[in-house]
């Protein structure tokens, strides 16, 4: 089955009489005993799939949930509109159930990258605050800060770019 972001990875079927290995959308193959090999792949419809798994996709956990919130240039204040986003930051943690939450601070390349790694945890652990005096439970919060490293947009040094001045958190 794709993700959800339609990325579809592959597995391999194997026993002592052969194999099939699977790696497109909604692929399928078949073991009728363990004297028989793996059938030839085939492809089954999203409706065959969702009724031949009902069960088994019923207890999947739900997928992940990711927010990203920007900061004015420079600085530990949130944008407006990131500002917004953070009631259903903390809804979507509660809603959940979430026991394990990354809060990960990132900046752009304006500055030295000590300065740089220092307002990236600073961020992080203002967002991480900002959680659980909403009353999430910090134990659950895993808070890390990656500097000018790991940027959203490519950049040269010393360039300023809003979209990578964020925090981005994963709801699991």
């Amino acid at each position: 089955m794709p993700d959800d972001s339609g990325t579809v990875g592959s597995i391999t079927v194997s026993n002592p009489q052969g194999s099939q290995t699977l790696g497109e959308a909604w692929q399928a193959t078949a073991v009728a005993d363990s004297a028989a090999s793996p059938a030839a792949p085939t492809i089954l419809s999203a409706d065959e799939v969702k009724a031949r798994f009902h069960d088994a996709l019923a207890v999947q956990p739900e997928p992940v949930r990711r927010f990203i919130l920007y900061f004015q240039k420079g600085s530990k204040a949130l944008t407006e509109e990131s500002q917004a986003l953070i009631p259903e930051v903390i809804a979507t943690i509660r809603e959940r159930r979430s026991v394990d939450t990354s809060v990960v601070g990132h900046t752009d390349t304006v500055g030295s990258n000590e300065a740089n790694m220092r307002l990236s945890q600073e961020r992080a652990a203002i967002i991480a605050t900002m959680l659980t005096d909403a009353g999430i439970d910090p134990t659950m919060l895993e808070t890390s800060s990656h500097g000018e490293r790991n940027l959203l947009v490519s950049t040269d040094d010393e360039v300023s770019e809003p979209r990578n001045r964020r925090v981005e958190i994963t709801v699991r």
